[in-house]
């Protein structure tokens, strides 16, 4: 009887957390092989410089438990004081491979290598992460801790730009609480607390953001929606970072 109830507890856990990462974060976890999962995750960001409204059709692939690629295409609509227009921004490659796993009844802790690769498709408009025209490559560790009544993930890395002025110590801190109890089929209520904080090298420039986000999830369906402030920032007064509201869909099959 013992271990028939922590099977099922091992199996209500792998459901109820099965509906991939955080809004603006990152996690390790990756169930399920040769599954794929088509997402969205439409930023709008407004800046002293301007407004931008950046719309990536995200195709994930789960290689197996421990591996994951997928490809990024985005279109951007942006309105700056400089320059506004509409077009394909930077194409991203992403790659994910877990070498760190301990699981325990109703948790688990993991950590991935990750890999994103930038490609210069976009205009030069220099709006960060979002349309350079610049090749970029981003290298980091994403680590993640979740039990049945809260999740805490963590993710360092660095973002290097060799033909420009991107280069970047990027971090993230976010914190997850789901509202429902573990549920099948699933049915998921999350509340997001995630911190990023950006250090450009070559610009000297720093800052500090919170994401605010709630998610909805049932079944294989998830919908997402957060806002983002800014809480440090030592950047020119004419690039303010002011506010960005995210709206996101993800679909696994």
């Amino acid at each position: 009887m013992k271990h028939i109830i922590m099977v099922f507890a091992v199996f209500a856990f792998a459901k109820a957390y099965s509906q991939g990462p955080p809004i603006t974060a990152d996690k390790p976890i990756m169930l399920g092989g040769n599954s794929f999962t088509v997402k969205t995750l439409t930023e709008i960001r407004n800046t002293e410089r301007g407004t931008a409204v950046y719309a990536p059709l995200m195709m994930h692939y789960v290689i197996s438990s421990k591996s994951l690629v997928a490809v990024h295409l985005p279109f951007i609509s942006y309105d700056l004081e400089d320059t506004s227009g509409s077009n394909l921004a930077d194409i991203k490659l992403l790659g994910k491979y877990q070498f760190f796993r301990k699981d325990g009844t109703g948790k688990t802790w993991r950590m991935v290598a990750k890999t994103v690769q930038a490609l210069p498709t976009g205009e030069e408009l220099d709006i960060m992460e979002l349309s350079t025209g610049k090749y970029q490559g981003y290298y980091g560790v994403v680590s993640g801790y979740e039990t049945l009544k809260y999740g805490i993930s963590a993710e360092v890395g660095y973002n290097w730009m060799p033909g420009g002025t991107f280069d970047e110590f990027r971090a993230k801190l976010g914190f997850g609480l789901p509202l429902l109890k573990p549920q099948y089929p699933n049915k998921q209520l999350n509340l997001y607390f995630e911190y990023t904080s950006a250090l450009l090298v070559e610009r000297d420039w720093y800052q500090l953001f919170y994401a605010q986000g709630v998610q909805y999830a049932l079944k294989n369906v998830t919908f997402d929606l957060a806002l983002q402030l800014p809480l440090v920032q030592d950047i020119p007064d004419n690039r303010a970072f002011k506010s960005s509201l995210f709206l996101g869909t993800r679909f696994t099959f």
